[in-house]
């Protein structure tokens, strides 16, 4: 199964075009690679960082303040001008072997490389209500954080009036700003935890800057409506996350948007055979960037989850000397 005919070979595939994917490819470039062939699903480079337009980008890598765009547009340009590296748009990874045959559909048709190595920068997705078990009812309303975001930066739709979000999530914390900005109401943010798991300054900037409640040790126990969201239950839980008597009250809203983490995409690496820790989604290794299979590198978002950019960039560009270091081994 392995020992394809008529399937071209490269020296170095990387699967993603985000930040991750990026700063591992121009590195792997500068050390020496000279066939890169980078792939990405979405119609334009940049990932996540496209519909980011909040500033505070770049603070530790550029020393400077700057949208999620403007990040982006750095590498885009840099890795635009590198002959070296091939990219392919609209292409989406379907299948990957231990043996690093790729398989992918881009427009028109399927293509199947045999990659020497290959760098896996999927990124990661959100959390679902049914991953937290909120009781109620099914109703529309109800998003995702960072789908609320994409609709608003980049399809420019408001998906809701009065606003619930559950979980203090970064990207949870700068969508109570951002739906203020747009003249939305942001009814309260729900944490299960004593703390924030955002950032300080988002806390500061997002929530204390706009008056948002911030409800600690606090969880939505049911969702209520029929066709659109009309309500939700608010309980405070203890130590044990068990419901506290008396304490549950109501707030009413149309939207709810949850902001209760992220899972690395990682389901082409385990097609692989690479070892997976189930509890994270995350591959088993002892250090950043490497898998149990050989040739098998993973950087950014999908090997852990980091709070800003500026450390997927550092470490991602590891990956592209790791993997430049193990294809000089093999010469």
């Amino acid at each position: 199964m392995e020992n394809r005919n008529n399937v071209k070979e490269r020296e170095l595939v990387v699967v993603g075009g985000g930040p991750a994917g990026m700063a591992a490819a121009l590195s792997a470039y500068e050390n020496g690679v000279r066939d890169i062939l980078l792939i990405e699903r979405d119609q334009y480079l940049g990932g996540i960082l496209n519909q980011c337009i909040h500033p505070g980008f770049g603070l530790r890598y550029f020393r400077e303040n700057l949208t999620g765009p403007e990040y982006a547009d750095r590498f885009i340009k840099k890795i635009s001008a590198v002959p070296s590296i091939e990219i392919s748009l609209k292409s989406y990874a379907v299948n990957l072997t231990a043996g690093r045959y790729l398989a992918y559909i881009k427009p028109g048709k399927m293509e199947e490389v045999k990659a020497k190595a290959i760098i896996m920068a999927t990124g990661c997705r959100e959390r679902t209500r049914e991953m937290v078990h909120i009781a109620g009812t099914r109703p529309a309303g109800i998003y995702p954080a960072g789908l609320a975001q994409k609709m608003i930066n980049l399809e420019g739709w408001l998906p809701g009036r009065e606003v619930v979000i559950v979980g203090s999530g970064d990207i949870g914390l700068i969508m109570a700003r951002r739906f203020t900005l747009e003249g939305a109401k942001v009814k309260a943010v729900i944490e299960i935890q004593k703390t924030s798991r955002g950032l300080i300054r988002n806390v500061v900037q997002c929530l204390e800057d706009f008056g948002i409640p911030l409800y600690f040790s606090h969880k939505i126990s049911r969702i209520h409506g029929r066709d659109r969201v009309e309500k939700v239950e608010v309980v405070e839980v203890d130590d044990s996350f068990n419901e506290k008597p008396q304490t549950r009250f109501e707030i009413t809203c149309d939207t709810v948007l949850m902001s209760v983490g992220l899972i690395p995409e990682n389901e082409l690496i385990e097609l692989a055979g690479v070892a997976i820790d189930k509890k994270t989604n995350t591959p088993v290794s002892a250090e950043v960037n490497k898998t149990s299979v050989p040739g098998i590198f993973v950087c950014g978002n999908s090997f852990k989850i980091y709070d800003l950019v500026d450390g997927v960039t550092y470490d991602s560009a590891k990956a592209g000397k790791m993997a430049a270091e193990y294809l000089k081994g093999l010469k």
